[in-house]
């Protein structure tokens, strides 16, 4: 089976714009290709998991990676999929994380000897004289065409800003830029992408001519996939400073019955066949599938040691109740009133909850345990003293611990 054959049968392709030389670039190792990633955070998310493991499937088939960071677009934001205009970022957070993700990257991409490449868009935006791009770079997009893409229709009806109507010409210019500088000449990205992607590949045509490779292909659900990057209590990370090892296996651990073997197909590097076996498993044995998702995906990102950790302790949690290896919180001195800490905010503190609000609707719901004990009083206080030594065993919900102590 050929690259690309493997990328159709995992349900990673949606569209293409010339699948034959797409192929040929492709299976022969002949493809430099870029995937954006804005710099909106300090980590990449699960969102993310997709492109990170495309990257990493077609460099081990000899194609050569190119991770472009958007430094320069992440001054302007992208309005695809949103109902609002994101909020500005000063230069100084645009480069911290672009520099957090490079780290991040390097887990899934071999960028030594020239082997990938990571580039930031800032290094061409902002040089840009805003007349010369009017003059050279206007006349190739038309306002109406824009106008349909399916990237500004949710803006519009609340209203669309000049500034991220700029943001389509942008994207279009860095595969226009990384063809010229790199010899790049495929990208990929987010079905809803697709109209952006275009207009690179038709500014390519227009101002090198028809002969030049200009290749676009979307992924299939990647928007989706950007959805599994959010969860009720918030982004699943993949830095373990903010998502635990623990935590990003449970997610993972915890995904619908309906979704567990498409996850297994499209973001591990299981052999297909082994997958096909799996496409037959049901009842108690997509729990099975399940432990394979999140241990798979676990230590592509935090290593096998971490994975393993992850796995016996969410074991241990559904045969005794705790685990050394459970994620943990520490109460300050400061967080006590009178030697005491009521559950709301031992909730919010430990991580457990986002907000008050939350942590007390979860109370009210019986949703919560301390020790194993469920608490459904909202004004429930518990004495400092219970935080020494090995602390506590904080629950909310099915599958969602804590070890709280005091610091």
């Amino acid at each position: 089976m050929t690259i690309y054959d493997e990328l159709v049968a995992r349900g990673l392709i949606a569209q293409v714009t010339d699948e034959e030389e797409i192929k040929e670039l492709v299976n022969n190792g002949k493809a430099t290709f870029y995937i954006g990633f804005d710099p909106t955070a300090d980590s990449l998310h699960v969102g993310h998991f997709m492109a990170l493991c495309l990257m990493k499937r077609l460099q081990m088939a000899g194609n050569k990676p190119i991770a472009l960071i958007g430094g320069g677009t992440g001054y302007i934001g992208d309005p695809s999929g949103r109902t609002d205009m994101r909020s500005m970022m000063t230069p100084e957070t645009i480069q911290h994380n672009c520099d957090c993700f490079k780290k991040q990257m390097e887990r899934f991409i071999d960028f030594s000897d020239g082997k990938a490449l990571m580039v930031n868009n800032a290094d061409w935006l902002l040089d840009l004289n805003y007349v010369d791009v009017l003059r050279e770079i206007g006349p190739h997009f038309s306002v109406n065409r824009m106008l349909t893409a399916e990237c500004y229709k949710q803006r519009m009806e609340k209203g669309l800003s000049f500034l991220e109507f700029n943001y389509m010409i942008m994207q279009s210019y860095d595969f226009y830029a990384l063809y010229q500088k790199y010899g790049c000449n495929m990208q990929f990205g987010g079905d809803d992408q697709w109209s952006n992607m275009l207009g690179g590949t038709e500014l390519i045509r227009r101002k090198l001519g028809k002969d030049a490779y200009a290749m676009t292909i979307t992924l299939l659900l990647n928007s989706e996939g950007k959805k599994m990057g959010k969860t009720q209590s918030g982004a699943v990370w993949l830095d373990p400073n903010k998502t635990s090892p623990f935590d990003f296996y449970q997610y993972w651990r915890n995904v619908a019955d309906a979704d567990v073997l498409k996850c297994i197909r499209m973001l591990t590097f299981l052999p297909l066949e082994q997958i096909d076996e799996m496409d037959k498993w049901e009842g108690s044995q997509l729990n099975q599938a399940k432990e394979i998702l999140a241990y798979e995906l676990t230590a592509l990102v935090h290593g096998e040691e971490e994975a393993k950790k992850a796995q016996e302790a969410a074991r241990a949690l559904f045969t005794s109740g705790n685990a050394a290896n459970m994620p943990s919180a520490q109460i300050k001195e400061e967080d006590l009133t009178d030697g005491n800490i009521d559950l709301i905010s031992l909730l919010v503190n430990s991580g457990l909850a986002n907000t008050r609000s939350d942590a007390r609707r979860a109370i009210e719901q019986g949703g919560v345990s301390v020790d194993g004990e469920k608490v459904t009083d909202i004004k429930y206080l518990l004495a400092g003293e219970k935080l020494q030594g090995d602390g506590i065993v904080l629950k909310k919900g099915k599958k969602n611990f804590r070890k709280v102590t005091m610091a």
